[in-house]
C-alpha cells in the first residue's frame, strides 16, 4: 500500500517529543521544500515553470528569502513576473473587455477573467502544493498505522496530543478510513489527547505567567519556561525558531 512509503516520517514525528506530531510533520516537509526550491533545481526548466506558475504565499516568500540564496530567489521572481506580465497583458488586451456605452446603459467592463486570475494567483503557492501532495499521504498513513499497528496505536496514546486545527482534522477525516469500534476509540483517545494536554500546557502558562509576580519570583520554573512557544503550536499550529 502507498501509506508504507510513509510510514518512516510518521513514525520518526510521533516520536519526536513535541506538542503536536502533526505539525512536525508539516514543519518537515516545509523545510524540505524550501531547501528543495532554493537548491540546483531551481535552474530546472520544469521546476522554473511550476514556480512561475504558482508564486509563493506570503509566509513562504519571507522563509524563501531567509534562505540567502538571494540570486536563486531572483531569478524564480523575474521569472514568475514575467508570466505574469504576460498573463495579465493577453487578459486586458481582449478588445471585448471593454463595452461601449450607450444611451440606454452605463458604461461596463468584464473584468471575471482577470479578477479571477488575480484571486487564483493571490491564492497559489509553489511551497504549499508542494507540502499537500505529501501531507496528505501522511494524514492517510496515520490512519493506515492506527489500524494495522499496536506499537504505533500505543505510540499515539502516549503522544502529547495535537493543535487545535490537526485535531480538527482528523476528527473530520476519522470516519472515512475508521469504522465500528476502532472508530469508536480513536475518536474517544483524540479528544483526551486534545483536552487533557490543552489543560497540561494551559497550566504551564498560567504558572509562567504567574513567575511574572514578585510573590513567585524564588518559585521554581517546573515546566514553564517554554510554555510560550509549546502554547502558540497548541493555538496556532506554528512552530518557533525552526
Amino acid at each position: 500500500m502507498k501509506e508504507k512509503l510513509h510510514t518512516i516520517p510518521v513514525n520518526e514525528a510521533f516520536d519526536n517529543d513535541g506538542e503536536c506530531p502533526v505539525c512536525n510533520m508539516r514543519k518537515e516537509l516545509e523545510t524540505r521544500a524550501i531547501d528543495f526550491t532554493m537548491g540546483p533545481s531551481y535552474m530546472e526548466d520544469d521546476v522554473r515553470a511550476e514556480t512561475s506558475r504558482w508564486g509563493f504565499c506570503g509566509a513562504h516568500i519571507e522563509l524563501l528569502y531567509k534562505n540567502q540564496n538571494r540570486l536563486g530567489l531572483a531569478l524564480i521572481l523575474k521569472s514568475h513576473m514575467d508570466k505574469v506580465i504576460k498573463d495579465v497583458e493577453k487578459l486586458t488586451g481582449s478588445s471585448s473587455r471593454i463595452q461601449a456605452p450607450s444611451i440606454f446603459r452605463k458604461q461596463q467592463t468584464d473584468n471575471s477573467g482577470l479578477v479571477s486570475y488575480i484571486e487564483e494567483l493571490d491564492k497559489s503557492c509553489y511551497i504549499c502544493d508542494k507540502i499537500n501532495r505529501t501531507f496528505d499521504r501522511y494524514i492517510a498513513t496515520i490512519f493506515y498505522l492506527y489500524r494495522q499497528e499496536d506499537e504505533f496505536r500505543q505510540k499515539f496514546r502516549k503522544s502529547k496530543g495535537f493543535c487545535g486545527h490537526h485535531y480538527g482534522m482528523l476528527y473530520k477525516l476519522a470516519p472515512k478510513h475508521l469504522s465500528g469500534e476502532q472508530l469508536k476509540d480513536f475518536i474517544s483517545e483524540l479528544d483526551s489527547l486534545y483536552l487533557d494536554n490543552m489543560k497540561r500546557v494551559r497550566d504551564d502558562l498560567d504558572w509562567f505567567i504567574d513567575k511574572f509576580d514578585y510573590r513567585y519570583a524564588d518559585e521554581p520554573w517546573k515546566n514553564s519556561k517554554d510554555a510560550l512557544p509549546r502554547t502558540i503550536i497548541k493555538t496556532n499550529s506554528i512552530i518557533l525558531g525552526k
